[in-house]
């Protein structure tokens, strides 16, 4: 594989005009064709094989009239202080914004409260029910504009109103995060490079490739399903890797020319070991987000698809657009005092190679200082950061699960009131009832029966009228709890009504469904549990083969999963100490604290065994070329920290600053991502990776690269490390050890291994 970098790497820098060209046209026709995209389609909820979505679909089959995708709003009103919405001059308000919704823009239909005995027992309270014709991403500025200007204008006349669902209009504040994250990335990047020409090129290069990968999305959004929040985490996930990528690029690019290199020949050496390390890097990352498809929740498989595509393209354009941008400037991507002192005029060939060859011996000096205390005290390194990270991961035992609710959005939200004005005049129930589907030969005396029984079930506060479709073969009963959808007590309800309603099917003859908020949780709980076992082993064992080919090793990619499963579990116990149990809720911006979100978990597990394996190639990859070149276990630790520790260091700066953004973010899933992305990466790279991994190095020595013979002679060779790349160019002569890195083979004439480290 290096070798084939090797020659794409230069080949790009040599046809540098041409490769920009055809990036750019891809770019533009990616635009072009998002331009002429239908809108995305709105986020769409499937569990396939759960109750709830057999209910749901039995609902789209029996009641057509019904839009069970379409956006939801519920408008509620209260009447002022000694009044009651009955009230002659009341009602003719409450009527005045019934018809002001009802002539809204795609609005399919707007039910009075008086109506659909919707009104609070003491008359002052009551909510209209306000259904689309469209999803609630797909909804017109004139829809939204229309349901703000019916209530501000009920409020004008004197009544209480607030709104809920997910008609009502989403904040403005979305694109604030990225660009902070971005700025606080440029910065980082620097610091590192010490040149504004060598901290633009990753910016830009990751920019162009999450342009292409979110047109990419807008494009196949309608014909896949792909929604808003869908290109959000894409984008997410791309500006983070695409800058780590070509950042990795161009600091061996650096390293290469401060070795003698010349400039072409050192572009096609960092593709061809920096870049074999961004494409297995990325290769994790894309069997990590694939792997989402196991949990057979279609909006998760839609999410990790979208992301692992931007992946691809993140590493595309690293080994091909990077090395063609360093051809437009080989020099001006070093350090502005490692230049010629003549910077913009002619220097002489010595002048240029003396201040080029600076370059690559000042960095990483922390870095090295950093490795070698740890060969000195491995032991206490590893204690502290296990223990560390255990202490912070205790808070993950008391992990409590819940899906999105308008219960635990910021007080001061329009939505937050409507559901508490909801709760205060008609019980807490009333925020999530449950519904029933009942399908029989005659509908309506089946429901009534199952009606009847239900409501004489312990939690049950009241129970609709069944509502029958034209047919008669299905009917509808809603079942109002006691109790709210996130409380734990609906959830022992909606488990016994099942019970007593399976029960009744041989009695009635019906098939009977419960569905609801509730009920959609306990479905997708049970799916995920089902689910997870099987995607950490796919996605753990895939990544584990990889890193095999990688590293021709056993216990490297053993504890590189053993580090990921540390560094998630710290990571979700900080989410559960933030989200969920408050703490530094104001410094975070955590309005409501409460349930993590059901998707979390599995979502960040994903994710982040994917971003953990990319640290782990980025700086093993170059411990094992050392070793590979001839230096032992520990002389190949310092070198890897030496060439790499710098460089995953920035990157991972990088990469929390960017997923950090996402924290300022209005949608509670992206802030809460945000926030578990950024702390995992915090932990795994400078915890796991730059202590724990050196620790156990220093510990295991040789042995850490242990691989049995007979699996050494059945992977293929990879050459990662790119020790068939030795012979090209003015290389330092090293001595290459065997595919399984026991033996040297003596080089022929006999010399030395020269290491860096042994230059000094």
């Amino acid at each position: 594989m290096a070798t084939v970098l090797y020659k794409l790497g230069r080949l790009a820098f040599r046809r540098r005009g041409l490769t920009l060209l055809l990036w750019i046209l891809v770019f533009a026709g990616g635009v072009l064709a998002a331009a002429s995209a239908p809108p995305l389609p709105s986020d769409t909820f499937t569990m396939p094989g759960t109750e709830t979505q057999k209910a749901y679909d039995l609902l789209k089959e029996k009641f057509p009239d019904i839009s069970t995708d379409g956006a939801k709003a519920r408008v509620v009103v209260r009447a002022p202080a000694g009044a009651g919405l009955a009230d002659p001059e009341q009602k003719a308000k409450v009527d005045a914004l019934v018809a002001d919704l009802t002539r809204s823009p795609e609005v399919v239909s707007a039910v009075d409260p008086f109506q659909g005995q919707a009104v609070s027992k003491d008359g002052t309270t009551g909510f209209v029910s306000v259904a689309y014709e469209v999803g609630a991403t797909s909804m017109s500025p004139e829809a939204h504009a229309a349901l703000t200007k019916a209530v501000s204008d009920a409020r004008a006349s004197g009544l209480t109103v607030e709104m809920g669902g997910d008609a009502v209009p989403p904040s403005q504040s979305m694109g604030s995060g990225e660009i902070i994250g971005l700025t606080v990335a440029a910065l980082v990047l620097l610091v590192t490079f010490g040149s504004l020409v060598a901290a633009g090129l990753p910016l830009l290069t990751a920019l162009l490739g999450v342009g292409v990968g979110i047109c990419g999305i807008v494009a196949l959004g309608s014909a896949l399903g792909l929604s808003s929040t869908t290109s959000t985490l894409a984008l997410m996930l791309g500006l983070a890797v695409g800058i780590d990528y070509a950042l990795f690029i161009i600091s061996r690019y650096r390293a290469e020319i401060g070795d003698g290199r010349e400039r072409e020949e050192a572009a096609g050496r960092a593709v061809g070991t920096a870049g074999s390390a961004v494409v297995f890097a990325g290769l994790t990352v894309v069997v990590a987000l694939a792997g989402l498809a196991v949990v057979n929740i279609p909006l998760l498989t839609k999410m990790g698809l979208a992301g692992a595509g931007t992946v691809v393209v993140a590493v595309l354009v690293a080994v091909t657009l990077v090395p063609a941008l360093l051809g437009f400037a080989p020099v001006k991507v070093l350090r502005r005092r490692d230049r010629a002192e003549q910077y913009g005029k002619p220097a002489s060939a010595r002048t240029l190679r003396k201040a080029e060859k600076r370059a690559g011996k000042t960095d990483g000096a922390l870095a090295v200082r950093w490795a070698r205390l740890v060969l000195r005290r491995p032991v206490a390194v590893l204690l502290v950061g296990v223990v560390g990270l255990g202490a912070v991961a205790v808070p993950a035992a008391s992990l409590k699960l819940g899906l999105p609710s308008e219960g635990t959005m910021a007080v001061e939200t329009t939505q937050r009131k409507a559901y508490d004005l909801v709760t205060e005049s008609f019980g807490p129930g009333s925020n999530g009832p449950l519904m029933v589907t009942v399908e029989a030969k005659d509908a309506a005396a089946a429901a009534a029966t199952v009606g009847e029984r239900l409501s004489r079930q312990n939690g049950v506060v009241s129970v609709s009228p069944p509502q029958a479709n034209k047919a008669g073969d299905t009917a509808i009963v809603n079942v109002v709890p006691a109790t709210g959808p996130a409380d734990l007590r609906t959830e022992d309800l909606v488990r016994s009504l099942r019970e007593a309603a399976h029960g009744m099917e041989a009695d009635t003859g019906a098939r009977v469904l419960v569905a609801g908020q509730t009920a959609m949780f306990i479905d997708f709980s049970e799916t995920l549990d089902e689910a997870l076992v099987p995607y950490l082993a796919l996605v753990v064992g895939l990544a584990f083969v990889l890193l095999m080919l990688v590293f021709r090793s056993v216990l490297v990619p053993l504890k590189a999963a053993l580090g990921f499963l540390l560094s998630v579990a710290a990571a979700l116990g900080a989410v559960v100490a933030v989200f969920q149990w408050g703490w530094l809720a104001d410094v975070f911006g955590v309005d409501e604290p409460g349930p993590v979100m059901s998707t979390m978990p599995i979502f960040m597990i994903g994710v982040v065994f994917g971003l953990a394996m990319d640290y782990e190639v980025f700086l093993v990859t170059r411990m094992r070329e050392a070793y590979t070149h001839g230096a032992a276990t520990r002389e190949a630790m310092v070198t890897g920290f030496r060439y790499g520790g710098r460089v995953v260091a920035a990157a991972a700066l990088i990469m929390i600053s960017v997923f950090s953004g996402f924290i300022l973010q209005d949608n509670d899933f992206i802030q809460m991502i945000g926030f578990g992305l950024a702390v995992a990466v915090l932990f795994d790279a400078f915890v796991v990776r730059m202590a724990i991994v050196p620790a156990l190095f220093a510990l295991l020595g040789d042995r850490a690269w242990w691989i049995p013979r007979w699996l050494d002679r059945v992977l293929p060779d990879m050459d990662v490390e790119g020790a068939r790349l030795s012979s090209a160019g003015p290389a330092t002569t090293t001595v290459p050890r065997t595919r399984s890195g026991s033996a040297p083979v003596p080089p022929a004439p006999p010399a030395p291994p020269v290491h860096p480290d042994r230059r000094a």
